[in-house]
């Protein structure tokens, strides 16, 4: 499909539809409340608020923050699995972040999120299993993480996060769209479990955790 200065023209279009409905629905109350994420409406029948809350935000920081975490990892995932893997795999961790979710708070009709990091989260987890050992770094910290270290910490975080409802932040969203990263990673990369089984391994821990805690009644 081309690129426009090393950026995928899929991940611009992308960014730009974030950014084009995001700002609708900065402007239009009506709007973002029709296709939000709400578990009483995904109930009543409304299953595209799964996809549509995926390209509204909270406000222009969170909007920033996802978008820039695509940026900077977009291409990684694009380079080893092609654009309609990208694709696939933004799309499919999207659906698994807003499932995910519905799970877990499927009793609570009240119960809304919006946001991409599920999609984002799914195409970051992606690129660490492509590319365990590539350094990432994050605010406050003047030295970079191996990525391997970085998703294993952030999901185990996450487990915390959805375990004592930490902050406003949709924990499980992040969790199912790492989960969709992964898996849908590995079924269009095979070759991973013979050349980076240890990684496959390491990277699939915090998805055991979670299982087993919520099988215990922990989570």
């Amino acid at each position: 499909m081309g690129s426009l200065g090393g950026l995928s023209l899929f991940t611009i279009i992308i960014i730009a539809a974030n950014v084009i409905i995001s700002y609708k629905g900065f402007e239009d109350y009506g709007f973002f409340e029709r296709y939000k994420f709400n578990v009483g409406g995904v109930r009543r029948g409304e299953q595209f608020r799964m996809f549509s809350s995926g390209f509204l935000h909270a406000d222009t920081t969170h909007l920033l923050f996802n978008m820039m975490t695509l940026f900077f990892f977009a291409n990684a995932v694009i380079g080893d699995l092609g654009e309609l893997g990208f694709l696939v795999v933004y799309i499919g961790s999207l659906a698994l972040g807003s499932l995910l979710s519905l799970y877990f708070h499927k009793n609570e009709y009240h119960y809304s999120a919006v946001g991409a990091s599920g999609a984002v989260m799914g195409i970051l987890y992606a690129s660490i299993l492509l590319e365990p050992e590539r350094g990432i770094y994050m605010f406050f910290i003047p030295f970079e993480i191996p990525g391997y270290i970085f998703g294993i910490m952030y999901l185990l975080y996450s487990i915390y996060g959805m375990k004592n409802r930490v902050g406003n932040i949709g924990h499980d969203a992040h969790f199912g769209g790492a989960i969709g990263g992964y898996v849908i990673t590995l079924i269009l990369q095979p070759s991973l479990f013979e050349t980076d089984l240890l990684m496959v391994g390491l990277l699939a821990v915090p998805i055991i955790i979670l299982f087993v805690m919520h099988k215990l009644g922990k989570i």
